[in-house]
């Protein structure tokens, strides 16, 4: 809760705060860098910074957060700041770091907003800033403590045992353990974070869902080529793609992340699109590796058959559960056999939504817009739908 002092003081600033908040976080990002280039190196993911995505959901996360203590004081975000903590864990982000971006941030603010940040206005929004920071801090420290690691010991050295090639763009990694240690198991639609040193000699971070059950000495990820190699946004995938072969070692984290299927016995329903039905898949094999009995219903949308990632794995999985069936929607097709097939963009009124499901989202994110639209415009309530997104938020739709 703010304080009485602050309430006002961020209810009357918060719109023109919310009008130079992107601008304030493209400044602390540029600052920081050039104070810290370090920060670069390891944690921060410079095809994210390269793109404007990590200031953009910087923004969001901010102003969402201070909307909250204004307007809904007696609530906390719960899903944006367990969102941020679970990516937060994943890269190692310590406490101290906190402070860093307290002093660049703060630089940020003055530097845009001029003498509009009185002692009176910076005061209230140091309070904004430790709230949010705090509870963060909280909720990363138990994170660690729930799986006996620390910032420092999350990673974890792998060996690739297989490559896959999944589609033309898309290569599934099998990576064995390379020592005896225990390995900490992930929950299904979860990711890890591979971090890898690139041809300059930085090292970057890029988190992969996890596309199969643990068996205690092996994780599956999918990746997918980002085409223009040389490009921030591209590097970590084309350099998986082109140099990381069978024997080598890679330096996973521990699995995080908060989109996780709920143990329940109530129908599920998966709705992905292109690389988006990598956390679909993981899902799957959890539910057959457990044996479940649940209706379970996977909507699939991509260009066309052959590039439809995990194809062949997410329908046999389909086709070991006790009622699974897939929808697909193809943009390029020749006439399937399967008869569950349609032409265009995905539409979930041409098919029959099983009654009182839980439902999980990941794809582009109009393709998160439309679906989600769709489905609450039937009537399915929000709590009952989930959505990952690849890369940082820059929707925040559970948060508006």
């Amino acid at each position: 809760m703010l304080s009485d002092t602050s309430l006002p003081v961020i209810k009357a600033t918060l719109p023109v705060v919310g009008e130079n908040i992107q601008e304030i976080a493209k400044r602390f990002y540029q600052h920081m860098f050039e104070a810290r280039p370090d920060l670069l190196d390891g944690l921060f993911n410079r095809g994210n910074q390269a793109d404007g995505r990590q200031q953009q959901a910087l923004a969001g996360s901010i102003a969402a957060f201070a909307r909250y203590l204004v307007e809904k004081p007696d609530q906390l975000p719960d899903h944006l700041l367990s969102r941020v903590a679970h990516k937060h864990v994943s890269l190692g982000l310590s406490p101290d770091q906190y402070q860093i971006v307290h002093e660049h941030l703060f630089w940020a603010i003055v530097d845009v907003l001029g003498e509009a940040v009185t002692p009176d206005v910076a005061a209230a929004w140091d309070e904004v800033y430790w709230l949010m920071g705090n509870m963060l801090i909280n909720q990363e420290r138990g994170l660690y403590n729930a799986v006996h690691l620390s910032p420092e010991t999350i990673w974890r050295t792998w060996r690739v045992a297989e490559r896959i090639q999944e589609t033309d763009d898309v290569v599934t990694f099998v990576v064995e353990r390379v020592d005896e240690r225990e390995v900490k198991p992930s929950l299904p639609g979860q990711y890890v974070t591979i971090k890898m040193r690139m041809k300059d000699g930085v090292h970057q971070p890029r988190q992969y869902s996890l596309t199969r059950a643990d068996d205690g000495k092996h994780r599956h990820f999918a990746v997918k080529r980002v085409h223009g190699q040389g490009t921030p946004d591209g590097e970590m995938s084309n350099l998986l793609h082109t140099d990381v072969k069978v024997g080598d070692e890679v330096v996973l984290s521990a699995p995080f992340g908060d989109v996780v299927l709920e143990y329940t016995d109530r129908p599920v329903v998966m709705a992905s699109a292109g690389i988006g039905v990598t956390p679909m898949a993981g899902m799957l094999s959890h539910l057959v590796k457990a044996g479940s009995q649940r209706q379970v219903m996977l909507l699939h949308a991509d260009d066309s058959p052959d590039s439809f990632p995990l194809r062949r794995q997410v329908a046999q999985d389909l086709e070991l559960l006790s009622d699974g069936t897939m929808h697909t929607w193809f943009l390029n097709r020749d006439q399937d056999s399967n008869g569950s097939s349609f032409t265009g963009f995905m539409d979930v009124n041409a098919v029959e939504l099983p009654l009182d499901a839980e439902y999980y989202l990941c794809g582009p994110l109009p393709f998160l817009q439309s679906v989600r639209s769709s489905l609450i415009s039937k009537g399915i309530p929000p709590k009952d739908i989930q959505y990952e997104v690849f890369g940082p938020d820059l929707w925040q739709a559970d948060f508006q």
